[in-house]
């Protein structure tokens, strides 16, 4: 089985940049994307074969997640348990037989800090939640986390210590999560691996000189480890200041 996740940073304008194409040429069972930026009936996309599943932010042109799979899930969900007005389009939930897949696009903290208590509250809620989860069966989770967790994650990390995405306590919380019961499927498979990154600033040349950050990730619950086949990061693929981030499992 192939999943893949992807912060498009705005699908439509993705789709312009070649989404369409690596979408079907990775043909992944199961296809979650970050920071659509878009509302209901804004694009139609023709996927053959996929079920496509939304979930709108209110504010327009912000946020929003979606997912496109082969496999029908039992059922879906969208937000955080029972609080399904969330309102940025952040979190949605797939059932199937064996496990939860849980896309989920992490607030910023901003670059001032300013949305930090409640990006920590938001971690503490969804630590919660995947937890919750798993008491009923394994949890995929997938998406933006918006942290890079050890120093290795990132190119600078000392100039970049105490910065949004780098402080102290959002990594605390990545490991955390870890600590509960769950794993990084990259790190898994390339412990020691120090030029794996997935986001990149516009800024110029410098994702030419690979001066990023790994902020998207595939997280599993400890008892999805046996299946786990491998991890990559489709740092080639264009179209979006993120790359696609790919796991494999083991029928």
């Amino acid at each position: 089985m192939k999943l893949v996740s992807w912060n498009v940073n705005g699908l439509r304008a993705c789709v312009r940049k070649g989404f369409l194409d690596y979408f079907h040429a990775v043909d992944a069972d199961l296809f979650c994307v970050q920071e659509t930026k878009l509302q209901e009936g804004q694009i139609e996309l023709n996927l053959k074969g996929y079920d496509q599943f939304w979930n709108y932010a209110e504010k327009k042109g912000y946020s929003g997640t979606a997912v496109f799979t082969k496999i029908p899930p039992l059922s879906v969900s969208y937000g955080i348990g029972e609080q399904e007005d969330e309102k940025e389009g952040r979190i949605i939930t797939l059932e199937f037989a064996n496990f939860f897949v849980v896309n989920v696009y992490t607030p910023n903290a901003k670059r001032d800090l300013s949305r930090l208590a409640e990006r920590l509250n938001w971690e503490d809620r969804m630590r919660n939640y995947l937890k919750y989860l798993n008491e009923k069966k394994p949890v995929i989770l997938c998406g933006d986390l918006n942290v890079a967790h050890q120093a290795i994650d990132l190119k600078n990390d000392r100039s970049n210590r105490g910065n949004s995405g780098f402080t102290d306590e959002e990594r605390q919380k990545m490991s955390q999560l870890l600590e509960e019961g769950f794993v990084d499927t990259f790190r898994h498979f390339y412990p020691d691996r120090d030029d794996a990154y997935s986001w990149w600033s516009y800024m110029n040349k410098v994702r030419e000189r690979n001066i990023g950050w790994r902020i998207d990730y595939f997280i599993v619950s400890e008892g999805l480890v046996p299946m786990l086949k491998d991890a990559a990061i489709h740092s080639h693929i264009l179209g979006s200041d993120h790359c696609p981030v790919l796991l494999e499992l083991r029928a």
